[in-house]
């Protein structure tokens, strides 16, 4: 008997070193940006190379497929690596996202998911989305990737198992939310991560975590693109570099893969901080909390006692706004990014699968739908009974709201919109992801004047500020760091600033007494800019002071306070006439999106990971 549990223990022992010590190799290309310069040319070459290789098992390829994320470019990459002959896994990155016509749906359709997850030879390996979508801010793995997660590892119970984790960008605070993916895969085995985005090969350590980033794809000034082939053997992962003339380099990495036992680790890592919170307590206090499954990238609308918002799972639901709790939720076919509209019990919201929705806004069912061509991004503005919102399809709209009836069409919008538009003199006022700024007929949607920055790249569009507009005058910003007034009745340009000392980007907004338009910089301070003055002249300035900042959610304002969000989840609440911050409330680590003001003493805001609060002060 004793003899016979010997020979058991040995074939078990020997079947786990055999399991854990077969050699295997696979390869890692990241960072195509297939519609960019050489990107189709570069992953072609790399598919065609991959192709004359016998000893590679898969490849992985960890994000930025493309450069804009757009429908063609996504098609395109798919159509190129179909002829691959060797299995692959994909996920995307912020160039995926970002500037996608499609809201990042695209990805999903085009390629079957946004995650993925497979076992090989003893493995486990596991890729997230990383964003930010659709929203500029640091980078985050979507709030239902991490559910995913947790379901992944929920259904794989055995927690020796050797994990390797994928996603685009570094595990680290270039995501706003890299805790909460690391919390995750360091309750495991994990033994490697890996990632692109930043174009080089390179070593971290991600909370002791081994950390690889890749190089790209891209020739850049090179003759030759190339990728990464990792070997897998004797417990050790060797990164060597192979560029697509049938090179290889001397290995540059050799990661042990070892058993890094976290959950004996005591070191404390880095965590957002949430002492403001307790600094301003006896100024603001949280009404109720609603936490999400899918992350939130809008603002919302207040209808009778309901709060409407929308989430990247496609679902567009009501609160309660006395107890947050849930009453009623609709499910359109993809994520939504269209912050909703509500008037005379109906909701108006686009959405990235191609519709415009009028829902009840009592229970939530469906009154009307529009089809569209393309996703809808932009948000709906309701005046007078018509709903006004522009799509990546370039038609902007005007539809009744109760009967869903279009009014009128505008079709030559270059780009796609994914603002809200403002109303201002019988003129419907947005800017588009194709460096076009437009100013529609509001009765019969004739164009009466367009503007164009002069650039070529549309990163630099006026597309994601709400334009501001008094005094018979459009303001806008941009990511170019200029700030533009243009005139209200022609869009002649009354001047067009660009300050090292003001560096704004794509937030402003109003102050109640028209007399400046906020800027938030990228620096952190929050101006006020003179509507009077024939210049960018700083006619008053908050004692606020942020960090680095790039959220585009629009600054808010009421009577005595001006509410500026961060992309770090922090509201700050400030002064509006001495500029000095009366508090701060941190909500979430995530981009905060445009709050919803009620009145003097309350607001309803909302975090980019799905995190819903009710604040009064």
């Amino acid at each position: 008997m004793i003899k016979r549990t010997y020979t058991i223990i040995c074939i078990m022992i020997f079947a786990f070193n055999f399991l854990h010590a077969q050699t295997f190799k696979f390869a890692h290309v990241t960072d195509t940006h297939v519609g960019g310069a050489t990107g189709e040319e570069d992953l072609r070459r790399t598919v065609k190379d991959l192709n004359t290789l016998k000893d590679i098992d898969f490849v992985i390829l960890s994000g930025d497929i493309t450069e804009f994320g757009a429908d063609h470019e996504l098609k395109l990459a798919k159509q190129i690596l179909d002829s691959l002959s060797l299995p692959w896994y994909i996920i995307p990155g912020n160039h995926d996202g970002n500037w996608s016509e499609n809201g990042a749906n695209t990805f999903r359709s085009v390629f079957g998911g946004e995650t993925f997850f497979f076992k090989y030879k003893g493995f486990m390996f596991l890729g997230t989305n990383s964003g930010p979508n659709m929203r500029m801010s640091p980078g985050q793995i979507p709030r239902e990737n991490l559910v995913w997660m947790d379901s992944v590892f929920s259904a794989n119970p055995d927690r020796s198992v050797p994990l390797i984790y994928i996603n685009h960008y570094p595990q680290d605070s270039s995501l706003n939310n890299w805790f909460e993916a690391l919390d995750r895969v360091k309750s495991r085995n994990v033994q490697l991560a890996f990632c692109g985005h930043g174009h080089i090969n390179k070593v971290y350590d991600w909370e002791g975590i081994p950390g690889i980033m890749g190089r790209s794809n891209l020739r850049a000034k090179n003759e030759y693109g190339g990728y990464n082939i990792v070997t897998i053997d004797q417990g050790k992962a060797t990164y060597q570099e192979r560029t697509v003339d049938g090179t290889y380099l001397d290995p540059w990495a050799v990661i042990a893969l070892e058993n890094h036992h976290f959950e004996l680790d005591k070191k404390k890592y880095p965590r957002p901080n949430y002492a403001v919170n307790e600094k301003f307590a006896s100024k603001v206090a949280v009404d109720w909390v609603f936490q999400d499954e899918s992350d939130i990238g809008s603002g919302m609308a207040l209808y009778k006692d309901l709060i409407i918002a929308a989430n990247t799972s496609g679902d567009v639901f009501a609160l309660d706004n006395n107890t947050g709790q849930k009453k009623w939720s609709f499910k359109t076919g993809g994520k939504v990014y269209s912050t909703p509209a509500a008037w005379k019990g109906v909701v108006v919201v686009g959405s990235s699968d191609h519709y415009i929705y009028g829902l009840d806004a009592e229970s939530g069912l469906l009154k009307w739908k529009i089809k569209t061509g393309k996703a809808v991004l932009g948000s709906p503005l309701i005046q007078s009974g018509t709903a006004y919102i522009g799509g990546s399809d370039g038609v902007f709209r005007a539809l009744d709201v109760l009967t869903g009836k279009e009014k009128w069409n505008f079709k030559d919008v270059k780009g796609y919109v994914s603002t809200l538009p403002t109303y201002y003199q019988n003129l419907i006022i947005f800017g588009s992801w194709g460096n076009g700024f437009y100013a529609l007929n509001a009765q019969s949607g004739k164009l009466e004047w367009e503007w164009n920055n002069g650039h070529a790249n549309r990163m630099f569009s006026a597309a994601a500020c709400y334009p501001v507009a008094v005094n018979n005058a459009i303001y806008v910003v941009a990511p170019d760091r200029f700030m533009t007034a243009l005139n209200a009745k022609n869009g002649k340009v009354i001047w067009r600033e660009k300050k090292d000392t003001i560096r704004v980007r794509e937030s402003m907004g109003l102050s109640t007494d028209h007399k400046y338009v906020y800027v938030k910089t990228m620096d952190g301070d929050l101006l006020g800019i003179s509507t009077k003055a024939d210049k960018m002249e700083v006619s008053w300035k908050s004692d606020l002071k942020l960090p680095y900042e790039l959220t585009p959610s629009a600054i808010s304002a009421n009577n005595k306070i001006v509410f500026v969000p961060s992309h770090s989840g922090l509201l700050s609440a400030v002064n509006a006439s001495s500029g000095a911050v009366l508090w701060q409330y941190k909500i979430s680590n995530g981009m905060v999106n445009p709050p919803l003001i009620m009145g003097n003493k309350g607001l309803v805001c909302s975090t980019m990971d799905g995190k819903i609060v009710k604040l009064k002060f």
